[in-house]
């Protein structure tokens, strides 16, 4: 998305790809995955960093596996590339457990199918149990803001897009921090 851009760009140079690689994947060179990503299992806070070490599907088959990139306040982890987002709570679940993933994004199976993953850092914005509500209304595929989806989903769900909107901003803040 074109707020996980701004803040890559601190570490070189930075290409959107979009939700689950709408923009298109550069034809050259190894890209890392970053960005922030819903947990899946139970027990990961809420701007928690994962270096990941594999990334899988759904069924956990490995698409990636590599060395972490050696973020010094991450943990290792496992990301499940999706192809949609996945925000009801017994989905997660059932993720986590058919994959082994602690994780979920749209943009690191894309990368590693292609074979031009050379690592992958993401911050948890979202709890398992919760759901985006109103937030996930708010992105384009191309990882522009959708500002009247955004106003639709908080009109419909006002609490809980408040509170998903104060927890991806958390996720946000500790990827500022690791750039």
């Amino acid at each position: 998305m074109s707020v996980e851009e701004r803040i890559a760009r601190r570490l070189g140079p930075t290409v959107r790809i979009g939700l689950g690689a709408a923009n298109g994947i550069p034809p050259e060179g190894r890209l890392v995955s970053f960005g922030i990503a819903g947990a899946l299992r139970p027990g990961l806070e809420i701007g928690t960093v994962i270096d990941a070490t594999r990334v899988v599907d759904e069924r956990g088959e490995v698409l990636w596996e590599g060395p972490p990139l050696g973020i010094e306040s991450a943990r290792t982890g496992t990301i499940l590339g999706a192809s949609r987002i996945i925000d009801d709570p017994s989905e997660r679940a059932r993720l986590h457990e058919s994959s082994g993933a602690d994780a979920v994004d749209m943009e690191s199976g894309p990368l590693a199918r292609a074979g031009r993953l050379a690592g992958c850092i993401r911050a948890i914005s979202d709890a398992p149990g919760r759901e985006l509500a109103g937030l996930a209304e708010g992105a384009r595929p191309n990882g522009d803001v959708d500002y009247l989806g955004l106003v639709r989903g908080f009109l419909r769900s006002p609490r809980e897009t408040t509170r998903a909107a104060r927890d991806a901003r958390a996720a946000l803040k500790r990827l500022e921090a690791v750039a």
